[in-house]
């Protein structure tokens, strides 16, 4: 069982993520990629204090870069959390 800190690695604060927030009371978060939906549901129970009702979660592949060169590097993939909690409940994201 992993912890929750290694779980959740940060809470995306993003336009599309605060639309759904309003609406829907949908929360995003970057998570490990390893960490399947139970402990990802767990780990937002436990550091939020709050109820999840459904996770869905989605590979995000990373990006082409450069630096002043040609050739390209990239960025790692990673994986995003849409958490959808119980009404009444909420995070504070500030």
């Amino acid at each position: 069982m992993k912890q929750s800190y290694n779980v959740i690695r940060k809470v995306l604060v993003t336009e599309k993520g605060t639309r759904l927030t309003a609406a829907e009371n949908k929360y995003l978060f970057r998570v490990d990629p390893r960490a399947d939906k139970r402990e990802i549901r767990r780990a937002v129970e436990e550091l939020f204090n709050v109820h999840v009702t459904r996770v869905n979660t989605m590979m995000r592949a990373g990006k082409k870069k450069r630096e002043r060169t040609p050739s390209y590097g990239r960025t790692s993939d990673w994986k995003r959390a849409v958490v959808t909690l119980k009404a009444g409940d909420s995070i504070p994201l500030q």
